[in-house]
């Protein structure tokens, strides 16, 4: 439904002068070769840390930022080959919400949902027809006179998801959404969200810097990075192991799951005589609820101490996470290392530190 290939964007810098040698303006790279597709019907994020790219991606996918190289294709479209009145038209399959809401404050509800209906040209009579479902579907029937002073954040919100969805589109994009909005309201919109996927089969593309987000909603998130798609998973995958370290620290910054300061400081990368493993353990699936610790000390003959552990729910699975000492002499803590890696855990030697004994 939604393929970018190898899309970059750059800007000039502001102020900047030309490279006398090759006569070229200096410019930042926003986008870098950027590959992504969104399958007909999913819910994809992107995550990453503020000035990432984040924004400039979610915009080059219906061109309000044309790319600088690259092709973006929606629904069968190639966004990029389309002339102005094409892309217009394609435009209007493509509806995006933002974090400040962007209502029109001399407008009612039941009007700024029907604002895009109006611009299109459909009479009074079928723009009814489509704006009364919107409102129900979006829970706002009893907020149509209202105008946007008199609404909650979520309300707003709530008015410019129904405002994207009534010129009918095949794609909904989020731009930080749900940024603006409390914890509790924030869950609401991503239910809503979830139901509107589910309901009228939209795919979603939605960009944000936070995981509970991403672990609410989403089926497959990618990482993104200085300009760069770093990282790409499905959402259980990567809750359970990130593949990178950025990955890692988003995911510790969610969980809060870390070794203890005074350990961190301890720790040594490589193994000593005298020293033993510090693990960061991920269960997932019919792991979580196997007695596979008690089974490893006592298969292994070592003793475990657990620093941390937390249990976390991700959609329909299950993902266990725990910090553990593994206590006993190098051979048979190599041992219990290879007994959970064999038993489908991920895990992550932290570092080293010594032994009491």
């Amino acid at each position: 439904m939604i393929t970018l290939r190898n899309v970059s964007k750059t800007y000039p810098i502001k102020g900047g002068h030309k490279d006398g040698a090759r006569g070229h303006v200096k410019v930042v790279e926003a986008l870098k070769n950027a590959n992504l597709h969104v399958p007909q019907g999913s819910i994809h994020g992107v995550i990453g840390l503020s000035g990432a790219g984040k924004s400039t991606l979610i915009r080059c996918v219906n061109l309000l930022e044309r790319p600088t190289s690259g092709s973006v294709t929606v629904d069968g479209q190639e966004m990029t080959r389309l002339s102005s009145a094409a892309l217009n038209q394609a435009r209007h399959r493509i509806g995006m919400i933002f974090q400040h809401f962007n209502l029109l404050t001399t407008r009612n509800v039941y009007d700024n949902i029907a604002l895009p209906l109006e611009l299109m040209g459909m009479k009074r009579a079928a723009i009814r027809e489509r704006v009364m479902p919107l409102l129900e579907l979006t829970g706002l029937t009893d907020k149509i006179s209202q105008y946007p002073a008199q609404l909650s954040g979520g309300q707003k919100q709530r008015v410019a998801i129904a405002r994207a969805l009534a010129s009918e589109p095949r794609v909904l994009l989020c731009d930080e959404a749900t940024s603006a909005l409390d914890p509790q309201t924030t869950g609401s919109i991503l239910e809503l969200l979830r139901d509107i996927n589910q309901k009228l089969g939209l795919t979603i593309l939605l960009i944000t810097h936070e995981m509970e987000v991403v672990k609410s909603i989403c089926h497959r998130v990618s990482l993104i990075s200085d300009g760069e798609l770093v990282e790409e998973a499905d959402v259980g995958d990567f809750f359970t192991a990130p593949g990178t370290q950025l990955g890692r620290e988003f995911l510790n910054d969610f969980l809060q799951l870390e070794p203890p300061k005074g350990l961190v400081e301890r720790l040594e990368a490589e193994p000593g005589e005298h020293t033993h493993p510090v693990v960061r353990l991920a269960f997932s699936g019919d792991a979580v609820s196997t007695p596979l610790i008690s089974r490893l000390a006592r298969d292994c003959e070592v003793d475990v101490s657990i620093l941390q552990a937390k249990v976390e729910s991700i959609q329909e699975r299950t993902l266990g996470l725990m910090i553990a000492e593994l206590l006993g002499p190098a051979e048979k803590t190599r041992q219990a290392i290879d007994f959970l890696e064999s038993h489908d855990l991920h895990v992550e030697v932290l570092g080293h530190v010594q032994r009491d004994d």
